[in-house]
């Protein structure tokens, strides 16, 4: 079977709104590639990003390493359909492994009808939000600081979303919308409550929200060996676009 190559307009504009719902606490462009810094917090927050490379990826991949080191970080490259062709090769050749190969997922939003009853959605994380996620998710305390600094800075609508059953918090999840277009970030469901619907509950209230912020679609990213959240998201009318991954040194 032959697949397409992936809509390249379509990646960068779901890269872009990523990039900004995700943010970094520090960021340099250069040449076409947004360098990302976050206290080591998370690859996707740390690491070399392309947007429209204009040099040879030779150069970037010298002036990443150079700019990583300064920060006293390792580099992480997040390679996308929009890096060079040969990024894979020369990363390869320079002693980085790929690891997290992850899938990008977008599905267009229906009418639906009145939010969940038991999901409440606030502007901002509060410390209830965050310190249930942080268990929930098994987030180490010294994690927890940067997560919450990177929460604070974003700067598009978002809405942070706490799912309880019986008057306890289960599950928790975030969503930033920009442009008509809404991005699911952060969804995670306690241990004990797992495998019960809780999750599709909890996207779905996050769904619509978005859709009151004008969005008429949706993204998502999503590791491939999750095959649980996978086949949760493809049962919610997800598709896949196209794939990224990480190159690390080991």
């Amino acid at each position: 079977m032959t697949i397409s190559p992936p809509d390249l307009d379509l990646v960068r504009s779901l890269e872009e709104r990523a990039l900004n719902a995700w943010p970094a606490l520090n960021t340099a462009l250069c040449g076409g590639w947004q360098l990302r810094l976050a206290d080591g917090y998370t690859k996707r927050s740390n690491s070399a990003n392309p947007l429209r490379p204009s040099v040879a990826f030779a150069e970037t991949l010298q002036l990443a390493e150079n700019f990583y080191a300064r920060h006293n970080l390792p580099a992480i490259f997040r390679i996308t359909p929009l890096a060079p062709a040969d990024s894979a090769q020369l990363l390869e050749q320079a002693g980085y492994r790929m690891v997290d190969p992850t899938q990008v997922m977008t599905a267009p939003l229906a009418a639906s009808g009145r939010p969940a009853h038991d999901v409440l959605i606030e502007a901002s994380a509060s410390q209830e939000w965050s310190a249930g996620f942080a268990q929930a998710n098994g987030l180490p305390a010294a994690a927890q600081v940067a997560h919450e600094r990177i929460l604070a800075a974003i700067t598009m609508p978002a809405a942070f979303a706490t799912l309880t059953v019986q008057g306890q918090a289960v599950a928790y999840g975030l969503a930033v919308a920009e442009h008509g277009v809404v991005g699911l970030f952060d969804i995670v469901v306690a241990p004990a409550a797992r495998r019960g619907g809780i999750a599709t509950r909890l996207v779905a209230a996050l769904l619509h929200w978005g859709q009151a912020q004008g969005a008429s679609s949706a993204y998502l990213q999503v590791h491939v060996a999750n095959q649980a959240a996978c086949a949760l998201y493809c049962k919610l009318g997800f598709t896949m676009q196209y794939q990224y991954h990480y190159w690390l040194k080991p």
